[in-house]
């Protein structure tokens, strides 16, 4: 069975590449949400099984929302991307209850499934 997963990201160019790449690697996009606040509300609504989350939403810092979304009931697992390099971030990837982090540039199905549990 295909995993769920949401994208939240403020760039919509981003949105649909990922949304393509992530469908072909076999998962299926349940949502799309282009800041934290509708990410967050997304992901409590929608209940996937993964939000795709980047760092840099307009309004607010993208660990905040992983660390919110994670408080919900029966969480989703929640990966981090960035066009930035993940040693930009040091232990804020792990400390927010992600499980990890996959930039923009080596997005696939597979780099998003080999860091669920």
């Amino acid at each position: 069975m295909a995993r769920t997963i949401l994208i939240v990201d403020d760039h919509p160019s981003f949105r649909s590449s990922a949304r393509r790449v992530l469908e072909a690697g076999g998962f299926t996009v349940v949502g799309e949400a282009p800041d934290g606040a509708s990410g967050y509300t997304a992901a409590r609504d929608l209940r996937p099984d993964v939000v795709l989350l980047d760092v840099g939403l307009p309004d607010a810092d993208g660990f905040v929302v992983a660390d919110r979304i994670k408080r919900l009931a029966d969480p989703p697992d929640v990966v981090i991307v960035s066009s930035r390099d993940p040693s930009d971030f040091g232990p804020l990837v792990s400390g927010c209850g992600a499980c990890g982090f996959v930039a923009k540039a080596d997005l696939s199905g597979d780099a998003v499934a080999a860091l669920l549990p």
